[in-house]
């Protein structure tokens, strides 16, 4: 199996596309700012799950960078609603779809999560 096929990274991959679009129609002044932040802290969820997948014959490292992957999606969370906050994203309509499909990859990220500590203890 591939860390693609994860349906974590699957959703992952398909926020930070949309988080990279939305950010680069930031004014200007955001662009150096949160819009670079928030593409970051995206990216990492995604890279984190790969990283992790990558270690998972380790348990404990591939808990940790799910970890990594849960508190970078809690991270671009926070980036999403200072801008919102800030009138820096204007756009109502697509803070909301961005914003629920962040916090259903985080329930995803923390289910998926709390399955690997579960293994992680039955050994």
């Amino acid at each position: 199996m591939s860390y693609r096929k994860l349906e974590i990274w699957q959703l992952a991959r398909d926020l930070t596309i949309d988080v990279h679009k939305m950010a680069m129609q930031l004014p200007k002044f955001e662009m150096y700012e949160e819009a670079s932040q928030i593409r970051r802290s995206m990216k990492s969820v995604r890279s984190n799950i790969v990283e992790g997948y990558g270690r998972r014959r380790y348990t404990n490292d591939y808990i940790r960078f799910i970890i990594y992957a849960l508190s970078s999606n809690d991270e671009t969370i926070d980036h999403l609603e200072i801008l919102y906050e800030t009138d820096s994203l204007k756009d109502r309509g697509l803070y909301e779809n961005l914003h629920e499909r962040l916090q259903r990859l985080g329930i995803k990220i923390n289910n998926f999560l709390q399955v690997l500590e579960k293994s992680n203890k039955n050994f």
